[in-house]
């Protein structure tokens, strides 16, 4: 079962910087909300190094049909060289939550 709905999961350094990119998807109806979690301690092999940094950890939240565009702003908009960048396709929502998010994506007339 598909329910339509996408959530794209991304790291930023600073949350000035999620926060920006955030609202740009949301000005841009490429997602209807994003949810950034601050204090996220990332270790990861870099470079030939292994890392620690502290990170802000953001779910973007789309559908199926603005998902592919919305991961490709943000890779635009992303400062990292290789940020991560992962589209979870959850298998079920509620139908309250559903249909708050198809409207929020939709376009003004």
């Amino acid at each position: 079962m598909n329910c339509g709905i996408r959530i794209i999961l991304t790291t930023f350094a600073t949350e000035a910087c999620a926060s920006a990119v955030v609202r740009a998807l949301l000005e841009e109806r490429l997602i209807a909300c994003g949810n950034m979690i601050p204090d996220v301690r990332s270790l990861y092999r870099w470079k030939g190094s292994i890392e620690e940094s502290a990170e802000i950890q953001v779910f973007l939240k789309t559908d199926q049909s603005h998902a592919s565009l919305c991961m490709q702003r943000l890779q635009e908009l992303h400062p990292y060289d290789a940020p991560e960048i992962l589209l979870l396709d959850p298998v079920a929502a509620s139908a309250p939550y559903s249909a708050w998010l198809r409207d929020a994506l939709r376009m003004p007339e």
